[in-house]
């Protein structure tokens, strides 16, 4: 497959021959900013305390050897595939092709390569309203529990869908539907001798629905546990045969079942007549933002999609070696992915993918990314830079690019187009900021 050249200043993107040299965006980079301290157990006595560089920013050394770079000037010279060209070389110059032709190839890439694919045993899954307030939240809002029944027996995996509706709507609504670490119901205690968790802000529930929109939230780990012991339970689990211990290279991971889940909520909500099905926006953070830009890759019922700091692997290209890496991924997180993740360890630049194009699989719907000065690891810079490569897929389809090659200011809002990006002064917290951004690019969008 052809790959063109990207190139920048500061952003250096390109679409047509130009080759990204990292070392000349030092000359209008900000420094590295430390990101604020986490809230994490106490390190056991045999650790190691953690290495942070002169900037604070926590280094850590991958199995392959790489040691974290927070430092543009050494990012290096990568090349990114391009979107609008073939496997066989042919440039894509129209929309039918890039429906029928391109776009199918790069989701089997993803697919095989990276998320795994979907198996065809998925388990069933029945939807229930199992209680209903109709005063919620000071009587404006209808608030709904739903509970999702994987598989045929009685006690299978259930996933608990909080729904909250304009209690005076006067029509179907269009719907913020959120994939969450925390959902809508308590979390249960942690087991004994496990870390504390680390506060999260809350979604902004009330000024959703002022907006006029209804807003459903789920927890991930109610569809697939975040581990690798995962793997034989959860909706996976159901989906394995019977004593399979081991999975196919291109099996599907965590990251695809719990963007899989979503699609099947949104069959749900076509059934919700109090709202509009065809104005849904996903919304995730962090490995969830990952999964909304997989789930909206694939299902194109979504909208409008929002990805906060998604990072490596998600919004941020992982050909520059900046913060998080591939070797972190492969090494950390195998079991979000497919197998064949593990053979681009080291090799990021075989690929056949980047994160320019997993956004650009949402074409032509809006798409926003936001990012966070504090958060160093996930790279802010390198989610810029692929939401502006992904531009030329989005001009092919009459829609509007980010409209700048040149990263904002902290704190401002780039999202008057179909595509929108915004790093903000915080940490890796979807923040006030990041909301209103939100809320205002769904207002122009739905």
């Amino acid at each position: 497959m052809k790959n063109t050249p990207v190139v920048s200043r500061a952003v250096i993107v390109g679409f047509a021959g130009v080759t990204l040299l990292s070392a000349l965006a030092a000359v209008d980079q900000p420094k590295p900013v430390a990101p604020p301290a986490a809230v994490s157990a106490p390190a056991a006595p045999a650790k190691p305390p953690v290495v942070r560089d002169a900037m604070g920013n926590a280094l850590r050394r991958a199995p392959t050897g790489h040691l974290t770079n927070y430092y543009e000037e050494k990012v290096g010279i990568y090349t990114l595939p391009d979107p609008l060209v073939l496997q066989n070389g042919q440039s894509v110059r129209d929309a039918a092709t890039w429906f029928n032709v391109r776009r199918p190839e790069l989701i089997e890439l993803y697919a095989r390569e990276i998320f795994g694919r979907v198996p065809s045993t998925t388990p069933k899954v029945r939807f229930e309203v199992v209680a209903t307030d109709p005063a919620a939240m000071d009587g404006t809002a209808v608030r709904k529990h739903v509970v999702a029944h994987f598989g045929e027996k009685p006690d299978g995996p259930t996933v608990n869908l909080i729904m909250y509706l304009p209690a005076k709507a006067k029509g179907p609504v269009p719907l913020v539907l959120s994939i969450s670490f925390v959902g809508g119901l308590p979390l249960p205690p942690p087991p004994a001798g496990a870390p504390p968790r680390v506060p999260g802000r809350a979604e902004p529930v009330a000024e959703i629905l002022a907006h006029g929109y209804g807003y459903a939230v789920l927890r991930y780990t109610e569809i697939q546990p975040d581990n690798a012991a995962g793997l034989s339970e959860g909706v996976i689990g159901l989906a394995r045969a019977t004593g399979q211990t081991t999975r196919a290279p291109d099996e599907w991971g965590a990251i695809s079942a719990w963007s899989w889940a979503l699609s099947r909520v949104q069959d749900f909500i076509e059934t919700e007549p109090a709202v509009d099905a065809k104005r849904v926006a996903l919304v995730g953070h962090s490995r969830l933002g990952k999964t909304v830009l997989w789930a909206g890759a694939q299902d194109t019922r979504f909208a409008l999609i929002y990805s906060s700091q998604s990072g490596e692997m998600g919004s941020a290209l992982a050909r520059r070696d900046f913060g998080e890496t591939v070797d972190d991924m492969a090494a950390n997180f195998p079991y979000q992915f497919a197998g064949n993740f593990q053979k681009y360890a080291g090799h990021w630049n075989d690929m056949p993918v980047d994160a320019h194009l997993l956004i650009a699989l949402s074409a032509p719907r809006p798409v926003l990314i936001t990012t966070g000065s504090g958060d160093m690891w996930s790279d802010p810079r390198g989610s810029f830079l692929s939401v502006v490569a992904a531009g030329p897929v989005y001009r092919l389809l009459g829609k509007s690019d980010l409209g700048t090659v040149e990263m904002p200011p902290l704190d401002t809002p780039v999202a008057t187009g179909t595509l929108g990006y915004l790093e903000n002064k915080g940490p890796h917290i979807i923040s006030d900021l990041d909301w209103k951004t939100f809320l205002d690019f769904a207002d122009r969008h739905l």
